[in-house]
């Protein structure tokens, strides 16, 4: 497969990208963790009631704030466009849930640079134990569903922990806003002949109630791959 991106490695700034919706509990460590891997850290803060801006901002994120609840892709597509405003770099994405180990970012950095993949995704599913079974199933249906349609195989296509090369970013607008997201970004720089990689991580659950909803967000997975099939691509 030939890309039609040219990739180098950068050794451009660092940043974390975290969308984040409600998480006032959970925001300030997750920030405070985060900025000891990071050169920059945005949190794009989608239409929160609660305190989670104000937390974030206080615990040192540039922080960008929606209105309204748009959804985890209109987030991360603020996000990713502040960052090119800025002039780009590397840039990892992690939730604010604490479900993503902030320290496990330099693992991302490291296999980038190493293996020049622009792309890198977290794998839970090396070991997935603690990982409530629908989501196990759904993540393992999923992801043969779009390695196949990718044409490259990806373990863990749910995973939002994710590194994304600089001269990858004008090609993660999708038309996505909810959790689909992640699968349309994967499906555009596919398209695209960039190649992806991933990065084995640990698999952490706790006591949150996760916004993801598997029937619904299945029914919007399978009507996101529909719309893709039949639209043109790069």
């Amino acid at each position: 497969m030939s890309s039609d991106v040219n990739i180098t490695v950068s050794d451009g700034p660092v940043w974390a990208l975290i969308p984040a919706y409600e998480e006032e509990r959970r925001i300030g460590d997750i920030v405070g963790t985060t900025r000891h891997y990071v050169d920059r850290l945005v949190v794009v803060d989608d239409g929160s009631h609660d305190g989670t801006a104000a937390v974030a901002d206080t615990a040192g994120a540039t922080v960008l704030r929606h209105d309204h609840n748009r959804g985890k892709g209109a987030a991360l597509r603020t996000g990713f466009e502040f960052i090119r405003r800025q002039g780009g770099g590397i840039v990892i994405c992690l939730d604010a849930d604490g479900q993503h180990d902030p320290a496990e970012i330099p693992k991302f950095v490291s296999a980038y640079r190493r293996t020049g993949i622009p792309v890198l995704i977290g794998n839970r599913m090396a070991d997935p134990a603690g990982m409530p079974r629908i989501r196990r199933w759904t993540n393992y249906l999923m992801s043969s569903i779009l390695s196949r349609e990718m044409k490259q195989y990806i373990p863990d296509t749910q995973c939002g922990y994710r590194l994304f090369a600089r001269e990858t970013l004008p090609f993660l607008q999708g038309r996505t806003d909810r959790f689909a997201a992640d699968s349309e970004v994967l499906l555009r720089l596919a398209a695209r002949g960039i190649r992806i990689g991933s990065v084995r991580i640990r698999t952490i659950y706790r006591d949150e109630r996760s916004k993801i909803r598997p029937f619904r967000d299945t029914i919007r997975f399978f009507r996101m791959l529909h719309d893709w099939r039949h639209s043109p691509h790069p």
